[in-house]
């Protein structure tokens, strides 16, 4: 099968290649994907690097989530069927013509929605429900605070928050990014480039729930701009892992600083958060409360060009290579 490589293990955008690999058998428990379309991440960019490892066991191709069609099912498997089509998260292998998927972490394709955007929802999906809700606790009537609101994660988050009664308000780079934050549904949208955050976050009331992907730079304002009983969920580190925050007022306001990775979960634990974001995130999804929001396309060869385009950080949700 087609499948793109890191040349020398890590590098730049540019060391990504198209390789040959032999197709993958699934095992108990385990379907066949073949794969239509690919979502590109963060996470992708971060492993190219050489600075993000895949868990044991998984495979060390790129790509943690795809749709396609159910190829081939293994011993055990009785919810699938070939021919079935199917979103999956995977904890690597998404840069390819197959893939091998637990069967427990696939999901059925929302109706109305084609591979290509059915390929931008598990990794947000899934992030966005285990830290908002499960991890933040994020309730109807309260008011979530996105760092990075235009990304993947950014975007599902607003919807989702919107879809479960809660107040969003965004923060992003630019009066452009600002505008799109607004029109995908968020009640109060910040220019992060303009202005005192922290000011602006308090006037509008203050958050129950912040969502960091920030990390080091905005770890004074996230403590000062939650309410008493605040959740600080942190999910990425761009500006650093290292903050100094002050300990009395997180015991004060009574704070819980959280926050998780996804992809390193046990496999149980990913299979009882597929079962969760279905029976929760995928009625929104056919309703029209959530809409997959996909920036760019690029064939499966052009994967160096989707990371550099991820990289420039000027697209407002996802990036999708197809095959």
């Amino acid at each position: 099968m087609r499948v793109i490589e890191i040349e020398g293990g890590h590098g730049p955008a540019e060391a990504l290649k198209a390789a040959k690999r032999p197709t993958p058998t699934p095992g108990r428990g385990e379907i066949r994907v073949r794969i239509h379309a690919a979502g590109v991440n963060r996470p992708d960019i971060v492993q190219r690097e050489g600075r993000y490892p895949p868990p044991p066991g998984a495979s060390d191709i790129l790509g943690l989530e795809i749709a396609g069609e159910v190829d081939a099912v293994g011993d055990g498997v009785t919810r699938w069927a070939v021919g079935d089509q199917v979103c999956a998260l995977l904890g690597g292998g998404g840069y390819a013509e197959y893939a091998v998927v637990d069967a427990r972490q696939a999901l059925p394709l929302p109706k109305g929605l084609d591979f290509v955007r059915a390929a931008a929802l598990p990794e947000t999906a899934f992030t966005v429900f285990a830290n908002v809700f499960e991890g933040g606790e994020l309730k109807a009537g309260e008011t979530l605070l996105i760092h990075g609101a235009t990304s993947g994660i950014g975007v599902m988050a607003i919807q989702m928050a919107k879809a479960a009664g809660a107040r969003v308000i965004a923060t992003s780079r630019g009066p452009a990014k600002a505008e799109a934050a607004l029109a995908l549904g968020a009640d109060v949208s910040l220019d992060a480039t303009n202005g005192d955050l922290l000011d602006a976050i308090k006037a509008a009331g203050g958050v129950d729930v912040v969502l960091d992907m920030v990390g080091a730079a905005y770890a004074e304002l996230n403590l000062n701009a939650l309410k008493p009983g605040g959740r600080w969920v942190v999910i990425a580190t761009l500006t650093g892992a290292l903050a100094q925050i002050d300990l009395m007022r997180v015991m004060l306001k009574r704070v819980v600083l959280t926050g998780s990775t996804l992809r390193s979960r046990p496999a149980d634990e990913k299979a009882r958060l597929a079962a969760a974001v279905e029976q929760t995130v995928w009625p929104w999804i056919a309703s029209g409360a959530i809409k997959a929001k996909v920036e760019a396309t690029f064939p499966l060869e052009q994967a160096a060009a989707a990371h550099l385009r991820l990289e420039a950080g000027d697209h407002v949700g996802k990036i999708v290579l197809t095959l």
